[in-house]
């Protein structure tokens, strides 16, 4: 199948919120010194989540084996979510912004026709992190939603989706992540209790080996 058969055969989502689109779109052509540092944001901003879900392993290590548990599903969590949206970015087939309204304002390039739209890969893994760190620290789940507003605002400014591609990466991410956290969190407790007594130990809590431990 050729590049512009594929681009014919994609769902035209622009029929949903284009209107929404061309306004923050409108407000990138206006606001040109925004655009650079925007777009390296909506990339190299993913490292924040990453940083953020490290900032809570080791924090766990200091919080029981339970949270330990929680804080390894993390990553686990955001993956799923976003191999969810993965699954239904190519099942929706929705065509890019660039190839739907191409006369609107662009920062970013147009990818390639086989890239989807909805929902947003990028997005998927802001919100998927928010949830992931709920069952672990409040306080970086909160600030990982504040990023994550940032994030799919992004998404939308660089002309790389429509708004609604964000709100369904949202409704998307959030339970899923979520819920894999918490079966995690349920089943795997034992296998992190089994490699707290190994050579991982160190990676898993702060706490030092007593001497019953040394001695086993």
């Amino acid at each position: 199948m050729t590049a512009a058969t594929t681009a014919q055969l994609a769902f035209d989502g622009s029929g949903i919120d284009g209107s929404l689109f061309t306004s923050v779109t409108d407000f990138a052509r206006d606001t040109k010194w925004l655009n650079t540092p925007t777009e390296v944001w909506t990339n190299l901003g993913l490292g924040v989540f990453a940083v953020l879900m490290v900032m809570g392993w080791w924090n766990a290590r200091r919080r029981g084996t339970e949270v330990m548990t929680v804080a390894l599903a993390a990553p686990v969590a955001v993956v799923t979510a976003f191999a969810a949206a993965e699954v239904v970015k190519k099942i929706v087939a929705e065509a890019r912004p660039c190839r739907s309204m191409p006369h609107a304002y662009l920062v970013d390039s147009c990818p390639a026709p086989s890239d989807y739209a909805f929902p947003s890969g990028h997005t998927t893994v802001a919100a998927a992190t928010v949830a992931a760190l709920f069952l672990l620290d409040r306080r970086l789940s909160a600030i990982a939603a504040v990023f994550a507003v940032v994030e799919g605002f992004s998404r939308v400014y660089v002309g790389d989706h429509y708004p609604h591609d964000v709100l369904g990466s949202a409704i998307l991410a959030l339970p899923v992540a979520y819920l894999t956290s918490l079966a995690l969190r349920r089943w795997a407790t034992p296998l992190v209790v089994a490699l707290n007594s190994g050579a991982l130990r160190p990676l898993l809590t702060a706490e030092p080996r007593t001497a019953a431990q040394h001695a086993r």
